[in-house]
């Protein structure tokens, strides 16, 4: 609604008239950008500020062409390319101590979705007990602030997000549509996205670590497409936006475009004990990344919307039966970090994390602690939220960081960082990282690890026998908050 102005004049006089047209034409200017200002904000029907979200499957700590960590050299790939990541790195800020809720993908996205550790959440694995019926998605939540908010998700959803394998057949309650989503492709997972196990009873299964050309590997340019149209929706409509672009890559089976495929091959061999599908793929990814950059751009979207983007785990490795005598003489894919996928050590577990959007400080780097799930609540604070937030909710928001409030410096109340994988086919394990100190707890011997990783990112020097109290202390914290969630593997922690 635009407020009528009236303009109050002194009397007329000889002395002052010069400096009465003046003020009329102070007012007469005020009066005009109040009235633009008003129009514009009933023009664009909301001023809270859109969000798009990407997910990448499998994406290494250090698989980028820009450096995780300013101050680690092996923090980055000299081998993959990824303008278009390095770009949204230049313009925003880069995570260095950035987790995954969980070192595999269900659990993960379930986990982001709610704001919710795995182990609150009884879904540790690909299957569990989550009921997401009495939770917030976040779509649900924004939703919630303001419920102009337009919600979409393209890409892999995830195997089953409730951790009831009943719910595969039903669709309930756990997918996109059902958690506020306007928009989604629906059910999708690995075998949407073309999944190794696909061809498990197969002679040619040493095939897929092995790049196949496709004219849209792994769905990846279809998606990027779909989410470019929501945006283009979304710039007619003039209303708040969240969207999520989960892509099937780098997750094995491996697949890219033939010129992405042959730039790769003429490079030589991929100087880690990976996929040589790893770097085309990553690359065709970053080309999809690109054209939502582009298109939200183009659309002037950009000034008003945060771009976050992370991976759900950490690196997968190859098969040591696929290792060739050459192959073992390289690194390993996920160096300096110690192992890969599915272990809780840092390579399984640290992914890249970038933020980009307004207000945040272009270039910039922080290395606090963050996980995952923290983007729920983070995305609360931007949108605006005041409604109370449920105990159950284990995300902090971010902002103080990305905002360098404080010297951008976080407080997550205790016990820190959770995680916990109690029915591991590798072994029952969890670990808790705190400050610098990470713990890792192996249940069926009772062994505790303890690692500073402000001098030891490898986890090559176990100090738990030197710093007993420290290992004690911080394994009293995680049990207690294993116990007070009723978390999966209580034969372990009682």
């Amino acid at each position: 609604m635009i407020t009528a102005m009236k303009l109050i004049l002194p009397t007329s006089s000889a002395t002052n008239q010069p400096r009465n047209l003046f003020r009329l034409i102070c007012f007469i200017v005020i009066g005009y950008l109040l009235i633009t200002s008003q129009l514009a904000c009933a023009d664009d029907k909301s001023d809270r500020p859109n969000f798009v979200f990407i997910l990448a499957d499998d994406l290494a700590w250090n698989d980028t062409s820009f450096a995780m960590d300013p101050n680690d050299p092996l923090s980055k790939s000299d081998y993959i390319e990824t303008p278009n990541l390095n770009r949204l790195a230049s313009e925003g800020m880069v995570f260095s101590h950035a987790y995954a809720p969980a070192p595999l993908c269900t659990p993960t996205r379930r986990s982001i979705q709610f704001g919710m550790t795995p182990a609150r959440q009884k879904g540790t694995e690909f299957l569990g007990s989550f009921d997401p019926a009495p939770h917030l998605s976040i779509a649900q939540m924004l939703k919630k602030i303001d419920p102009d908010y337009a919600c979409a998700h393209f890409g892999k959803w995830g195997e089953v997000m409730t951790g009831i394998f009943q719910d595969r057949s039903t669709e309930e309650p756990g997918l996109p549509h059902n958690l506020a989503y306007d928009i989604s492709d629906g059910r999708t997972g690995n075998m949407t996205g073309t999944y190794y196990h696909q061809r498990l009873n197969k002679e040619n299964y040493h095939r897929n670590f092995k790049n196949e050309i496709y004219d849209d590997p792994k769905l990846t340019f279809s998606v990027s497409e779909r989410a470019s149209r929501f945006l283009k929706d979304q710039k007619k409509s003039r209303k708040p936006f969240y969207l999520q672009v989960s892509y099937y890559a780098v997750h094995t089976a491996a697949q890219s475009k033939k010129e992405t495929f042959e730039k790769y091959s003429k490079k030589g061999p991929i100087p880690v004990q990976a996929s040589d599908g790893i770097a085309p793929m990553t690359d065709d990814m970053d080309q999809g990344i690109g054209m939502i950059l582009d298109t939200l751009r183009s659309l002037g979207l950009d000034e008003n919307t945060y771009v976050i983007f992370t991976s759900d785990n950490g690196g997968e490795v190859l098969p040591p039966k696929y290792l060739s005598t050459e192959d073992k003489t390289r690194l390993p894919r996920n160096h300096p970090l110690r192992e890969s996928k599915h272990w809780l050590y840092e390579g399984g577990i640290r992914v890249p994390f970038i933020v980009a959007g307004p207000g945040i400080r272009a270039g910039s780097h922080s290395s606090e602690p963050i996980v995952g799930y923290d983007l729920w609540t983070t995305l609360y604070d931007l949108a605006g939220g005041e409604f109370e937030i449920s105990d159950e909710v284990d995300a902090i928001s971010i902002t103080a960081a990305l905002f360098e409030v404080n010297e951008g410096k976080l407080k997550r109340p205790e016990p820190g960082i959770v995680f916990h994988r109690p029915k591991s086919f590798i072994q029952p394990v969890s670990a808790l990282r705190k400050g610098d100190y990470k713990l890792v707890v192996h249940w069926e011997t009772g062994e505790k690890e303890l690692y500073d990783l402000s001098s030891d990112i490898g986890e090559s020097n176990d100090i738990a026998s030197k710093q007993p109290d420290i290992a004690d202390a911080l394994y009293s914290a995680l049990v207690a908050y294993l116990k007070s969630v009723e978390a999966e593997g209580a034969e372990y922690y009682q």
